[in-house]
């Protein structure tokens, strides 16, 4: 009976830290996923204010996408050998005392200087979090958590942003805005200290980073995930930094009515990140990867053939990131993890992001900002529907995953 009492609380303790730990790295993901894509919906607003063109918008999007990259690259592999805690900390700090700096911009340097500056920080947190997620779930439940933790940022960066900006700036100037995000990032980074426990690291070897990156990259499934996460950034920045001008601009529609359908970013990228991993726990990964690239694609070439219909432009940029958000986090998340040791988690994770990041995230949305600036705002949506179609053909050469005590792919 006692020995049966013991495993009860053990059991319980265990669920009480996995619910506590995906609760703090999802707030905290929250506030990250915010500062990165508000600003989609203030560029409009910024673009006037600093005399900014179409390049100059993707030269800003991509400045911090590029750092993210860098960032993740380095520092996943740091948090593998000196503790997750300790990284995931140091971010969260870190983005509280620079987020306020995004308001201090004075023009297009001071912008892409302190957003690259974000950048850093928000990508040093990213792939310890999932890392962290993943390794305080059971397998059964690793899909639906890193979803968990995952959506916060969508639903509050690309959901209620759009929804809460414009009447925000009725009310305090946009710079202001930046500066009431601190706070919480403070709050944040104080709970993941006294919640998250101080996990063992992997055991220095005295290699250089560069031989963790090369051990990682040696699985198969990591390098599908690299090249799948450049499709899936390339699409995200494109839509997320060119689409509000794109509808204000070519179709018409007002500063109200884009972002009511701006919001449609949030909230599908939100319920796509809760179902579609939560639903490869029981049909498999590249099930769900080829059922939802295949769902944006579709979406995605309604959407470029829509006119300045606000219910259906919602609809069809729901459905865009009711995939895509969802298919970086099984791409970054459980996907990759499970194709390598867990101790090597958090770097594998690092290098498929940094990938994304650097070359989806910090080239394409340079290359769109180019198109649309020389050939028209108009064609900017051809480069994430040719990037997806390739994507589709990447998911059917992921294979199932060799790693023991992991869920199925």
């Amino acid at each position: 009976m006692f020995a049966g009492d013991n495993e009860m609380q053990k059991y319980d303790g265990k669920t009480s830290l996995e619910f506590r730990t995906v609760l703090i790295l999802a707030l905290s993901f929250g506030l990250v996923g915010l500062d990165r894509f508000m600003i989609s919906t203030l560029f409009p607003v910024i673009a006037k204010d600093l005399s900014l063109d179409y390049r100059d918008i993707g030269t800003i999007t991509g400045s911090l996408a590029i750092a993210w990259g860098i960032s993740a690259l380095f520092m996943g592999s740091l948090s593998d050998r000196i503790g997750r805690r300790k990284v995931l900390v140091g971010a969260l700090i870190a983005f509280s005392v620079l987020i306020g700096a995004s308001g201090l911009a004075t023009g297009l340097i001071s912008l892409v200087f302190v957003r690259a500056l974000m950048g850093f920080a928000d990508g040093a947190y990213v792939p310890a979090s999932i890392a962290e997620t993943m390794e305080a779930s059971p397998p059964q439940r690793s899909g639906r958590n890193v979803g968990l933790q995952q959506v916060t940022a969508l639903l509050f960066g690309l959901g209620l942003a759009p929804l809460l900006i414009p009447p925000l700036l009725h009310v305090v100037d946009w710079r202001w805005i930046f500066v009431l995000i601190a706070i919480p990032g403070f709050i944040c980074a104080w709970l993941t200290y006294k919640i998250l426990p101080a996990r063992p690291t992997r055991p220095s070897s005295g290699t250089m980073v560069w031989a963790d990156w090369l051990a990682v990259t040696g699985y198969g499934n990591i390098r599908i995930c690299m090249a799948l996460m450049l499709a899936w950034l390339t699409c995200l920045t494109t839509i997320s930094a060119f689409l509000p001008n794109y509808m204000l601009d070519h179709l018409g529609l007002t500063f109200s009515q884009m972002g009511t359908v701006m919001s449609a970013i949030g909230f599908g990228s939100a319920t796509g990140t809760v179902i579609l991993p939560w639903m490869s726990d029981r049909l498999g990964r590249k099930t769900i990867m080829l059922a939802g690239t295949a769902i944006i694609f579709v979406a995605l070439v309604l959407l470029a053939a829509s006119g300045p219909a606000v219910p259906r432009l919602f609809i069809c940029l729901f459905f865009v990131m009711f995939g895509t958000l969802a298919l970086i986090t099984l791409t970054v998340g459980p996907l990759c993890a499970e194709s390598v040791p867990p101790k090597m988690m958090a770097t594998a994770s690092g290098v498929v992001i940094a990938t994304g990041e650097l070359f989806g995230g910090g080239l394409a949305p340079i290359l769109a900002g180019t198109v649309a600036q020389h050939w028209g705002i108009d064609h900017v949506l051809w480069l994430p529907i040719g990037v997806i179609a390739c994507a589709f053909l990447l998911c059917t050469q992921i294979q199932p995953s060799k790693m023991p005590a992991v869920a199925h792919v």
